[in-house]
């Protein structure tokens, strides 16, 4: 069983190590993965020999707070509690920082000239001089106490953290006050001014007062970039409507998001959000799908469309029914996706681990000898007490433990505004170091919806040939069936009924009508029953060399003809691999076609690294044989018929969109279907995982320099000595920058070579103009279509304009105009503008 349970009182990665080992000791824990930026424990266990109970008492024990994690929550949820959090800081810092003035003034104010009351000035006062510093002192204590007592808790667990270094260090400065105030006093009591003045001026208690506020400071600051790495999500959660108007025997009612069930009926009005994933039953709009699938444009959805929840409905009003709710809904998987891999660890966090878990300890055992070392060269208590409060304080494995959990949350979040989701923090650091990209093709690299490409006739006429494969084909449900009945019914035909019908699987068709066998199939079709087709085999070569499937149909044993089929290369598939081959990735095409198919669409992305007749099973076996011979490689595929694939590779990223996300096998899922994806997870995978090392190197190095300063180790040769307030203060900062830097991530755009996509996609559009002859043609490039009524308001746009006759290429996203006369370019812009969408360029040539 997974469960989260939220931690309270963790404040470095020591203690996210301290809550992991306590957990971990228990039988039936599995896994265990502590976040400190969410403060989120996540668990996987055996409830057969471990409790939620058991967990959480283990984490309690270990000296910290715990609460089992609610099922629903919010964007309002979220923001609440870190909203919470930092005004409380917010309120202990301004108290803090008041009271702090307040004893600055008194115990370094006359130093600048700044006179003191009669009562605290002169050495004659100076137990009122020291018990007021004292008395402010642990009012700022008092409100700060969570340091203390987490501190000391901690230590008496023997699992020191960096709330034990600011206590043990605060605590000693203040005790170190307190031992001069009886000597002053003892001082006054035996008129030895020597005494009293020697103490007078040796006093810390300004120093631990300064040390935890200012390490206040720095938890407010950091509260409030926690805040920042945690925008994505509610980005994410504020796609949903907090409440849904739901009917009821025709009344409608306005009822919170969280109490729709499934199956009832939900009212969506224009401007609205969709609630949950549903299908319409009554009325039509046009929603506004990019937050989920990254289409730019709406889409047209009327009764019996699937709609999900997040999207806007821009125009229109309709009834649906839910169909799943809460938890199910395609934005709540999107969600916990996001979730699960920020509070999962990535690989090199476990150095950070490392080091953190013994960190304390040592650091411990530095101030000691420290402090020891310099009372026994001779040196005054006090100087070898501020040696060892100053190797405390600014020794805090604060920024260490910060410098992985910020980038990977920052990183994540980065990755789903831009549709890519990250399963866990391993993939999104392993996916930099992918030497082998293995690529599936159908849906993958090509469209998935075959189209008509060629007909051949060897007897009648293409409209008969038509006819006849309408209807045999349409009872049928295989894909390349669904592209010969829409180009049918493109021509106006109609199906007629056939008496028999008997499908052949991985051959064809067997149909009878009026005592005729009709066979629609493929060549190992035609070879079973012994059709001669050796006078097509040219055809049949040419369309392999295209990359296109050809179907014969026959009468009686006589070939009709044959129909073509091609899966059309995605816009961008070509550009995403050039980029691929670009970065030193090698790229292999897996597909399950014939050789001389596959071939030749390899040959049209450029591609020479291709498999070809493999079954879901064989692709596993070759994933599998990449990594016996120690390359990492990542497999792209849907993520259902290629799960095994999937599963097998050091990566498995599953390509698809909307509701239809496959999560189970894949590491990573490209919700916009676009294989340039694979190029952006790869960049922000580099830009990630630069960003931690930088945080490593700088925590390591800040630490590395810090501690031999804070021990005096320049002072015999330079005079140099840290003071406890300034290691207090470059501590806080030393936060500061990582989780500062790790912000940067926010700033990552994906960039592409836009000239390349261009270039792909106007390479399958031939351009002729014949200016000296009747007619002209232009080719333009459109943006923003999306379905069959985005295609038709396009031409119809264009065709309303004299002269012109436009056929508009959806696909593609080009319209070929062809006039009888000159139009002007701005002319035709003009009507395709009108109609809502976008011209890119028109071309046009001799």
């Amino acid at each position: 069983m997974k469960q989260k349970f939220d931690i309270t009182g963790m404040t470095c990665s020591a203690c996210a190590n301290h809550v992991e080992k306590a957990v971990n000791k228990l039988s039936g824990t599995k896994e265990a993965n502590v976040n400190l930026m969410q403060n989120v424990l996540q668990i996987e266990y055996d409830e057969a020999t471990t409790s939620a109970d058991d967990i959480k008492q283990a984490v309690e024990k270990a000296g910290y707070g715990i609460s089992q994690q609610g099922v629903t929550k919010t964007a309002a949820t979220i923001e609440n509690k870190l909203h919470k959090d930092t005004d409380s800081i917010k309120k202990r810092l301004w108290t803090s920082v008041i009271l702090l003035i307040v004893l600055m003034y008194i115990a370094m104010g006359h130093m600048i000239g700044i006179p003191l009351p009669s009562f605290l000035s002169g050495l004659h006062n100076s137990i009122n001089f020291a018990m007021s510093q004292f008395l402010i002192t642990l009012v700022i204590v008092y409100l700060n106490r969570s340091y203390f007592i987490n501190g000391f808790k901690t230590l008496i667990h023997l699992a020191p953290t960096m709330d034990t270094l600011i206590a043990i260090g605060s605590t000693a400065a203040i005790v170190y006050g307190v031992y001069a105030i009886l000597q002053m006093g003892q001082g006054l009591a035996y008129q030895d001014w020597h005494l009293v003045e020697m103490y007078h001026m040796d006093l810390y208690f300004e120093s631990a007062a300064t040390i935890v506020t200012l390490i206040t400071v720095g938890k407010y600051l950091e509260s409030r970039s926690k805040g920042k790495t945690n925008d994505s999500i509610e980005k994410l959660m504020n796609l949903a409507p907090k409440t849904a108007i739901i009917e009821v025997d025709g009344v409608e009612q306005e009822v919170p998001l969280e109490t729709v069930q499934k199956g009832d009926i939900l009212v969506v009005r224009s401007g609205s959000s969709v609630p949950v994933d549903g299908v319409i039953v009554e009325g039509n709009s046009t929603i506004d799908e990019a937050a989920i699938t990254g289409e730019s444009m709406p889409v047209e959805k009327s009764v019996q469309a699937k709609v999900t929840g997040g999207t806007i409905s821009v125009s229109g009003f309709f009834k649906m029914k839910a169909t799943r709710v809460g938890e199910d809904t395609t934005l709540a998987q999107i969600i916990q996706l996001v979730e699960d891999a920020n509070s999962s660890k990535a690989p090199i966090a476990k150095l950070a681990d490392k080091v953190s878990g013994v960190f304390v300890p040592i650091v411990i055992a530095i101030a000691i000898v420290a402090t020891a070392t310099w009372l026994l060269m001779g040196y005054s208590t006090s100087f070898s007490l501020s040696i060892g409060i100053a190797v405390l304080i600014i020794s805090c494995p604060c920024a260490l433990g910060l410098a992985t959990p910020t980038a990977i949350m920052v990183g994540t979040g980065k990755g789903a505004e831009n549709g890519i989701l990250f399963k866990n923090a391993e993939s999104l650091e392993t996916m930099q170091s992918i030497e082998v990209i293995v690529l599936d093709k159908t849906g993958t690299v090509t469209q998935g919806k075959p189209t008509v490409s060629d007909i051949y006739i060897n007897s009648g006429d293409e409209t008969s040939l038509l006819q006849i494969a309408l209807d045999i084909e349409h009872a049928s449900e295989h894909p390349l069936a669904t592209a010969i009945v829409a180009k049918a019914s493109e021509q106006g035909l109609s199906a007629v009924k056939m008496d028999e019908f008997t499908q052949v699987p991985g051959q064809g068709i067997v149909a009878k009508r009026d005592n005729s066998t009709y066979l629609a199939g493929n060549q190992k079709m035609m070879d079973e029953h012994k059709i001669d087709i050796q006078s097509f085999e040219q055809v049949i070569s040419n369309l392999a060399d295209d990359g296109k499937t050809p179907l014969f149909f026959t009468k009686d044993n006589e070939v009709l003809g044959i129909i073509a089929l091609a899966d059309k290369i995605k816009a961008n598939s070509k550009a995403a691999i050039q980029q691929l081959l670009k970065m030193n990735k090698e790229v292999v095409l897996l597909s399950g076609d014939n050789n001389k198919t596959a071939t030749a669409i390899g040959k049209q992305l450029g591609l020479t690294s291709i498999i070809s007749d493999v079954l879901p099973q064989d692709k596993e076996q070759y994933i599998r044989s990449i990594k016996d011979s120690g390359k990492k490689v990542a497999m792209v595929g849907d993520g259902i018929n290629d799960a095994p694939a999937l599963a097998r590779a050091d990566i498995g990223i599953a390509i698809g969109a909307g509701t239809d996300i496959a999560i189970e096998s894949a590491d990573i899922v490209l919700m916009h279907s676009d294989l340039l994806d694979v190029v952006t997870t790869i960049k922000l995978s580099k830009a990630t995982l630069h960003n931690i090392k930088q945080n490593l190197f700088w925590a390591f190095i800040y630490n590395i320099i810090g501690i031999p300063i804070a021990a005096g180790v320049f002072y015999p040769a330079f005079g140099f000595k840290l003071n406890p307030m300034f290691g207090s203060a470059a501590m806080s900062l030393s936060s500061l920058f990582v989780v500062s830097n790790a912000l940067r991530l926010r700033f990552f755009k994906p960039e592409h070579q836009t000239s390349e996509i261009t270039e792909q996609t106007h390479e399958r559009v031939e351009v002729t103009i014949s200016k000296g002859g009747a007619k002209m043609k232009k080719v333009m490039i459109v943006e923003g279509m999306s379905c069959g009524h985005c295609q038709k308001r396009v031409e119809d746009a264009l065709n309303k304009l004299d002269g012109v006759t436009a056929v508009v290429d959806l696909d593609n996203k080009t319209a070929t105009v062809t006039m009888d006369q000159p139009v002007d370019d701005a002319v035709l812009t003009s009507a395709v503008d009108d109609a809502g969408y976008e011209v890119t360029s028109i071309k046009e040539g001799a």
